[in-house]
Protein backbone atom coordinates (compact mmCIF):
# COMPACT_ATOMS: atom_id res chain seq x y z
CA UNK A 1 0.00 0.00 0.00
CA UNK A 2 2.84 2.55 0.18
CA UNK A 3 4.03 2.11 -3.01
CA UNK A 4 0.45 2.56 -4.19
CA UNK A 5 0.31 6.07 -1.47
CA UNK A 6 3.81 7.34 -2.83
CA UNK A 7 2.75 7.08 -6.90
CA UNK A 8 -0.17 9.05 -5.98
CA UNK A 9 1.10 11.58 -4.34
CA UNK A 10 4.04 12.28 -7.06
CA UNK A 11 0.93 12.68 -9.41
CA UNK A 12 -0.77 15.41 -7.11
CA UNK A 13 0.37 18.38 -9.21
CA UNK A 14 -1.16 16.84 -12.90
CA UNK A 15 -4.15 15.44 -10.57
CA UNK A 16 -4.59 19.16 -8.50
CA UNK A 17 -3.74 22.04 -10.68
CA UNK A 18 -2.87 20.49 -14.18
CA UNK A 19 0.54 21.58 -14.51
CA UNK A 20 2.02 20.27 -17.55
CA UNK A 21 4.93 22.15 -19.46
CA UNK A 22 5.48 24.55 -21.95
CA UNK A 23 8.27 23.64 -24.50
CA UNK A 24 10.97 26.31 -24.38
CA UNK A 25 11.73 25.70 -28.35
CA UNK A 26 8.32 25.80 -29.98
CA UNK A 27 5.98 27.80 -27.11
CA UNK A 28 3.74 24.14 -27.45
CA UNK A 29 2.28 23.72 -24.07
CA UNK A 30 2.11 19.98 -23.24
CA UNK A 31 0.07 17.77 -20.58
CA UNK A 32 0.87 15.84 -18.49
CA UNK A 33 4.63 17.03 -18.69
CA UNK A 34 6.68 14.56 -20.64
CA UNK A 35 10.54 14.60 -21.53
CA UNK A 36 10.23 15.31 -25.15
CA UNK A 37 8.06 17.80 -27.03
CA UNK A 38 5.51 16.32 -28.74
CA UNK A 39 5.05 19.24 -31.09
CA UNK A 40 8.65 19.89 -31.75
CA UNK A 41 10.86 16.90 -30.41
CA UNK A 42 13.04 19.17 -28.86
CA UNK A 43 13.50 18.49 -24.70
CA UNK A 44 9.96 19.79 -22.89
CA UNK A 45 10.42 21.60 -19.68
CA UNK A 46 9.93 24.83 -17.74
CA UNK A 47 6.34 24.49 -15.79
CA UNK A 48 3.04 25.46 -16.57
CA UNK A 49 0.12 26.16 -14.86
CA UNK A 50 -2.79 25.60 -17.16
CA UNK A 51 -5.84 27.91 -16.19
CA UNK A 52 -8.66 24.56 -16.65
CA UNK A 53 -10.72 26.28 -18.92
CA UNK A 54 -11.45 24.70 -21.71
CA UNK A 55 -14.51 23.68 -24.23
CA UNK A 56 -16.27 20.19 -24.58
CA UNK A 57 -14.78 18.84 -28.43
CA UNK A 58 -16.17 15.23 -28.42
CA UNK A 59 -18.23 13.24 -25.20
CA UNK A 60 -20.01 10.35 -24.77
CA UNK A 61 -22.18 8.65 -21.95
CA UNK A 62 -20.86 5.63 -20.15
CA UNK A 63 -23.81 3.10 -19.12
CA UNK A 64 -21.73 -0.16 -18.52
CA UNK A 65 -18.81 1.50 -16.73
CA UNK A 66 -15.20 -0.71 -16.06
CA UNK A 67 -14.97 -2.22 -12.67
CA UNK A 68 -15.04 -0.05 -9.53
CA UNK A 69 -16.80 2.76 -11.45
CA UNK A 70 -20.63 1.35 -11.14
CA UNK A 71 -21.71 3.11 -8.66
CA UNK A 72 -20.97 6.23 -10.82
CA UNK A 73 -23.13 4.61 -13.84
CA UNK A 74 -24.02 6.52 -15.88
CA UNK A 75 -21.38 9.36 -16.61
CA UNK A 76 -19.92 11.32 -19.35
CA UNK A 77 -16.35 11.42 -20.30
CA UNK A 78 -14.85 14.34 -22.58
CA UNK A 79 -12.49 15.22 -24.80
CA UNK A 80 -11.75 19.15 -23.09
CA UNK A 81 -10.10 21.16 -25.51
CA UNK A 82 -8.05 23.43 -23.27
CA UNK A 83 -7.78 27.19 -23.69
CA UNK A 84 -4.01 26.70 -24.20
CA UNK A 85 -4.44 24.10 -26.99
CA UNK A 86 -4.24 20.27 -24.81
CA UNK A 87 -6.50 18.16 -25.03
CA UNK A 88 -7.63 15.81 -22.11
CA UNK A 89 -10.04 13.18 -21.82
CA UNK A 90 -11.88 13.62 -18.15
CA UNK A 91 -15.24 12.86 -16.72
CA UNK A 92 -17.73 15.44 -16.36
CA UNK A 93 -19.44 16.03 -13.18
CA UNK A 94 -22.34 18.72 -12.05
CA UNK A 95 -24.35 18.05 -15.12
CA UNK A 96 -27.03 16.13 -16.49
CA UNK A 97 -25.83 13.48 -19.37
CA UNK A 98 -28.87 14.59 -22.03
CA UNK A 99 -27.40 18.21 -21.69
CA UNK A 100 -23.61 18.23 -22.66
CA UNK A 101 -22.86 19.95 -25.92
CA UNK A 102 -19.46 19.78 -28.27
CA UNK A 103 -18.26 23.64 -27.90
CA UNK A 104 -19.93 23.34 -23.57
CA UNK A 105 -17.30 25.74 -22.18
CA UNK A 106 -15.87 24.02 -18.72
CA UNK A 107 -13.76 24.20 -15.91
CA UNK A 108 -11.86 21.83 -14.41
CA UNK A 109 -12.65 21.27 -10.75
CA UNK A 110 -11.34 18.69 -8.23
CA UNK A 111 -13.38 15.82 -6.87
CA UNK A 112 -13.08 12.22 -5.70
CA UNK A 113 -12.55 9.54 -8.60
CA UNK A 114 -12.13 6.60 -6.96
CA UNK A 115 -11.08 4.16 -3.89
CA UNK A 116 -8.60 1.94 -3.41
CA UNK A 117 -7.11 -1.07 -1.43
CA UNK A 118 -8.66 -2.45 1.87
CA UNK A 119 -7.29 1.17 3.60
CA UNK A 120 -9.67 2.62 1.62
CA UNK A 121 -7.49 5.26 -0.39
CA UNK A 122 -9.13 7.47 -1.67
CA UNK A 123 -7.91 9.47 -4.96
CA UNK A 124 -8.80 12.32 -6.20
CA UNK A 125 -8.10 14.22 -9.51
CA UNK A 126 -9.78 16.35 -11.83
CA UNK A 127 -13.10 16.22 -13.70
CA UNK A 128 -14.89 19.28 -15.41
CA UNK A 129 -18.24 20.98 -15.01
CA UNK A 130 -19.87 23.50 -17.08
CA UNK A 131 -18.52 27.17 -16.63
CA UNK A 132 -19.40 28.45 -13.78
CA UNK A 133 -21.39 32.09 -15.25
CA UNK A 134 -20.00 35.30 -13.92
CA UNK A 135 -21.54 38.19 -11.59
Amino acid sequence: MTVEIARHWRLNSQRYSLIGEECPACHYKIFPPRDVCPHCAEEAGPEFHFSGNGTVFSHTTVHTPPEGFEAQSPYTVALVKLDEGPMITAQLTDVDNGAVEIGLPVEMVTRKLAEQGDEGLILYGYKFRPQMAMA
